[in-house]
């Protein structure tokens, strides 16, 4: 197996995927394996059934591996919203005289704001804006001259509760594990640099939880997860209108909102049963689903008025919502601002639902290229 191959877990709010893959050219992806197993979720920072995610984990890595014919030894595992916490940092650093500014300094610089949090597990840290002596405000300060260097640092943890239910997993297999923040890599992958230059927002629409992201350059300024997605909207139909939540689910995942409310009622056959509901009275059920969603963004918002936000677009990914046509631009009339559907610009995998697989891979690609001269002429494979 070539040195190059990265593998990766994303763990979503209702389905785990592990899947081994490497860069190609023109910033493609290679996937050798991959494999997706469903399993009951998580809310309020713990998970329903530790051993239900345990079973849909090992399944999904038992699979890959008889593809790859090996086992994985080093494993990039992405931390979803729910667990994840943003601390963003302002910190200063003076030089004794002037000097060219190189990694040292920017470590440096890393450190001092780095600070134990009870509870979570420091996991990476990335720079919003640098700001030289003079006030040169760069993205990237490697290579100038100054007598001192600040930044506005974002610094990512993961929760203690999240990083030890994965090891105890794993715990037997003697598989290194690396944590990334999943909603940060997704933003900072779909969203163009020069984008993020000033502010930008990035909402991840999951199946039971999503994310919003106040993005300012490389980091984070501040980020928020709600219990809210498509299940939750699923569970307003079942409720509404009597049915199996699997039927709700299929029906929403056909919903249309540009229907017109006297359109004939909506019909649907699961499990050799037909079902039938009114048009009218399902296109508000759906609606009203959003609403709450939209309710608890533009509470966050109002949260961080201030910052630029007022003119700025939602961009927006993930794989709820993807099935109900009208759903972004109901959004966009609700939060009184564009709602923007962002995907990969990669052929097979442009879907909202493959953006955390693609931008998990793309970091974990990035950080096992510059983790050392030693880790880059490994293989993640081991006998």
């Amino acid at each position: 197996m070539a040195g190059k191959s990265i593998a990766v877990l994303d763990i979503r709010s209702s389905e785990v995927a592990v899947f081994v893959g490497e860069r190609g050219v023109n910033h493609t992806f290679v996937f050798k394996a991959s494999k997706t197993e469903s399993y009951g979720g998580y809310q309020d920072g713990e998970f329903y059934d530790v051993s239900d995610l345990s079973q849909a984990v090992l399944r999904a890595l038992d699979a890959v591996q008889q593809v790859c014919g090996e086992k994985i030894r080093s494993l990039y595992v992405g931390v979803p919203g729910e667990f994840t916490k943003v601390e963003p940092r302002e910190q200063d650093l003076g030089f004794p005289k002037k000097l060219k500014i190189g990694a040292k300094e920017i470590d440096q610089l890393y450190s001092m704001g780095r600070k134990n949090l009870d509870g979570w597990r420091f996991i990476r840290v990335t720079s919003m804006v640098y700001v030289t002596a003079d006030n040169r405000r760069v993205a990237d300060p490697v290579g100038l001259y100054s007598t001192g260097l600040s930044g506005v640092l974002s610094y990512f943890y993961c929760s203690d509760y999240f990083a030890s239910t994965i090891e105890h997993i794993f715990s037997r297999l003697h598989t290194e594990l690396h944590f990334l923040p999943t909603q940060f890599a997704m933003a900072a992958y779909l969203i163009p640099p020069e984008t993020r230059d000033e502010y930008a927002l990035f909402l991840d629409i999951g199946y039971l939880s999503s994310s919003l992201l106040v993005l300012l350059g490389n980091g984070v300024l501040a980020q928020r997860t709600f219990w809210a997605g498509e299940g939750q909207i699923a569970v307003r139909l079942m409720k509404r209108f009597s049915l199996p939540y699997e039927v709700a689910t299929a029906l929403l995942n056909r919903a249309n909102l540009y229907l017109k409310r006297e359109a004939k009622n909506r019909e649907i056959t699961y499990g050799g049963r037909s079902y039938e509901i009114p048009t009218k009275e399902f296109i508000e059920e759906v609606k009203a689903g959003l609403d709450d969603l939209c309710e608890l963004v533009s509470r966050f918002l109002e949260e961080c008025s201030g910052k630029e936000l007022d003119s700025k677009p939602v961009y927006v990914s993930g794989e709820g919502f993807c099935g109900i046509r009208g759903a972004l631009e109901h959004m966009s009339k609700r939060l009184s601002c564009v709602c923007e559907q962002v995907a990969p610009d990669l052929p097979y995998y442009n879907k909202p639902s493959m953006s955390s697989r693609i931008a998990l891979i793309d970091m974990a690609t990035e950080d096992s290229r510059t983790s050392g001269s030693l880790n880059r002429f490994l293989n993640i494979f081991g006998g």
